[in-house]
């Protein structure tokens, strides 16, 4: 590691020595990599360095790389940087994320985030199996983290967030073997952008972006890179499809989506913004299997082989298709 980056850790951290720890992940693609920093002197005894450094040949694990996927992963480090010099500090406990001490682009191929270690702030805890009190946790991180951005315009972030937004995934959707969801894909991002309640959607919201305390009752998230503007159902659509097989997604459809509106009617409360709740969950609720249904033409392109192409996302995807036959017969 150069040592201008430990030294960049210690100032922004008031350090009197730093020394890089275990490496947590390799970034996507081989674009950098997350490291612990152990620090001496400091109000705290560590910190994540997020070390980005633009490849000259990106290794992508599916094989997917082009000039296209290489600006998407550009533009998503600047809006991570941003989202954490304007946006994170609103986040409460209640969709905790963790602080940044520094963000800078050192060179043009060459970002840095010194960010709060989330194991030293108490969400030492990553789950591969969720049970249900652990989904109804993360879906009220979500709905906490919707609500404090609820009908605001994310400057500087994704207009449309979400690593799956069908106007960044040109290649993807070629590669749809099914003429029907192909020939749907506009309609259904049309519906999820006509949405007259917007808010900011993480965009990543997948098991993995979340950290438990030792207890599971406190949960923190963390992976900016695709935070924008959108539907609130995109992100708790991708949530639950991370973390349950289709039978629970099916049996639990219903009383999850309870639990996400019962806490964002919480949460609007408490933030105490003027929104017709009423109105934005029946809208939201109806976007639900159009949201179900945008994630998987993104699986359909990407790899029609993932376990998430299964009998109840097709289900909910057939629905919205045929939605969408219906109005245009009507029209």
């Amino acid at each position: 590691m150069k040592q201008n980056l430990l030294e960049i850790i210690k100032q922004a951290t008031g350090a009197s020595n730093a020394t890089k720890g275990e490496v947590i992940q390799s970034l996507w693609s081989g674009y950098g990599e997350i490291v612990r920093i152990h620090l001496e002197g400091a109000a705290i005894d560590s910190v994540i360095l997020k070390h980005v450094r633009f490849p000259t040949e990106a290794d992508h694990p599916y094989g997917w790389h082009s000039d296209l996927s290489h600006s998407r992963k550009v533009k998503s480090y600047d809006v991570e940087m941003t989202w954490y010099a304007d946006y994170a500090n609103r986040c409460s406990k209640d969709c905790y994320v963790p602080h940044c001490y520094y963000s800078a682009t050192l060179a043009d191929d060459e970002h840095v985030m010194v960010l709060e270690d989330l194991d030293d702030a108490g969400f030492p805890v990553r789950r591969t199996e969720m049970d249900r009190p652990a989904v109804e946790l993360c879906l009220n991180w979500i709905a906490n983290f919707h609500a404090t951005f609820l009908n605001e315009s994310p400057a500087g972030l994704w207009h449309t967030g979400s690593y799956w937004h069908l106007a960044t995934r040109p290649d993807e959707l070629s590669r749809i073997g099914d003429p029907a969801l192909k020939a749907a894909a506009t309609g259904i991002d049309a519906l999820l952008e006509k949405c007259r309640y917007k808010t900011f959607v993480h965009g990543d919201a997948k098991i993995a972006n979340f950290c438990f305390s030792s207890d599971s009752r406190l949960v923190a998230a963390v992976d900016f890179q695709y935070v924008g503007g959108g539907c609130g159902m995109k992100d708790v659509v991708y949530f639950l499809g991370s973390c349950l097989d289709e039978c629970l997604c099916d049996a639990w459809e219903q009383a999850l989506l309870d639990c996400y509106f019962s806490c964002l009617r919480q949460a609007i409360s408490k933030q105490g913004k003027a929104v017709d709740v009423d109105a934005l969950e029946l809208e939201w609720r109806a976007m639900f299997p159009v949201a179900w249904a945008d994630f998987y033409r993104f699986l359909a392109g990407w790899m029609p082989g993932h376990w998430k192409v299964n009998d109840y996302s097709r289900r909910l995807t057939a629905q919205v298709i045929s939605q969408l036959s219906t109005q245009a017969n009507m029209g």
